[in-house]
């Protein structure tokens, strides 16, 4: 079996970063020199993926725009002698397959993966949240690690972890590890946004995930919980409770997960990005260094 397609959820409106988000994406907010989503696809096409299959929303055609073949833009670079910057959109070139469908109404990150159920049908398939990063610059093999444990498990549910402090735990699905928890764990469910001091683990869901076909049959049967929405995590307890097979996995050291989901975030992640940046970085590091100084 060999799992080659990932569904991309982009449809959220992006409220917590008004109002950079009001006209535009927040997906498509730079994070150093690439949009965030720009990362996702590299990380995906990196671990094998070859199909992307987005579900957007209301205002996210630039997402469609900024994946297409821009003849216009080529022939402009090469007829004003800047060929040298066709470099920067090597990324429209990579072999890769672009499908969009659409969350016509926002009820969660539950509802927007069965909206993939009749592209996906009954294949497995990766899902990758098209706000979060995994690793500098896109470079982190998870998806691949997590699709050789589906494999090797015969699993029905896959999930990337990250520790997080014990006072962030209500803003995650956090993992219900059963047994011990090593780079790899069999998983007995996720809770979502747990009280602070119930939670199961400090394990929260690090925005990657492989199912089977299954999680529609029981994402179609999820009635609303928290916020009113079909949660995905709501889902997978239900799968693992049926009998289904977990499994999780740790992120590995310095494979951190850059979430652009509110302002401070983001602007870590800008900073971490533009730092690491191969050509600005080390004047920017300069210049931040004397404005603190100043300051």
């Amino acid at each position: 079996m060999s799992i080659d397609i990932a569904v991309v959820p982009v449809a959220g409106i992006g409220t917590r970063l008004l109002p950079a988000t009001k006209s535009q994406p927040k997906e498509m907010l730079p994070v150093g020199r690439k949009p965030v989503v720009q990362y996702v696809a590299e990380e995906l096409a990196h671990s094998g993926i070859r199909r992307l299959l987005f579900i957007t929303g209301a205002r996210k055609t630039t997402i469609e725009n900024h994946f297409d073949e821009d003849s216009e833009l080529i022939t402009h670079l090469r007829d004003s002698g800047r060929e040298h910057e066709l470099a920067e959109l090597d990324f429209e070139r990579q072999d890769m397959q672009y499908f969009y469908t659409r969350q016509r109404r926002q009820l969660g990150l539950g509802h927007a993966v069965l909206c993939a159920a009749p592209l996906i049908g009954d294949q497995p398939f990766v899902v990758a949240l098209g706000d979060s990063i995994i690793g500098m610059h896109a470079q982190s093999d998870i998806v691949g690690r997590m699709l050789d444990e589906f494999e090797k498990a015969r699993a029905d549910v896959v999930v990337a972890f990250e520790e997080v402090p014990e006072s962030d735990v209500e803003k995650y699905g956090i993992a219900k590890p059963r047994g011990p928890v090593g780079d790899v764990f069999e998983l007995e469910s996720v809770v979502e946004k747990p009280v602070r001091g119930e939670q199961p683990s400090n394990l929260a869901v690090a925005a990657r995930y492989v199912f089977s076909p299954k999680i529609f049959d029981f994402l179609r049967q999820t009635k609303r919980g928290k916020g009113n929405e079909i949660q995905l995590t709501d889902a997978m307890h239900e799968v693992l409770q049926a009998g289904g097979k977990g499994i999780g996995l740790r992120l590995k050291s310095g494979e951190q997960r850059f979430d652009i989901g509110n302002y401070q975030s983001y602007f870590r992640a800008f900073t971490e990005f533009a730092l690491a940046d191969d050509k600005e970085g080390d004047g920017l590091r300069d210049y931040l260094k004397e404005l603190l100084r100043e300051t």
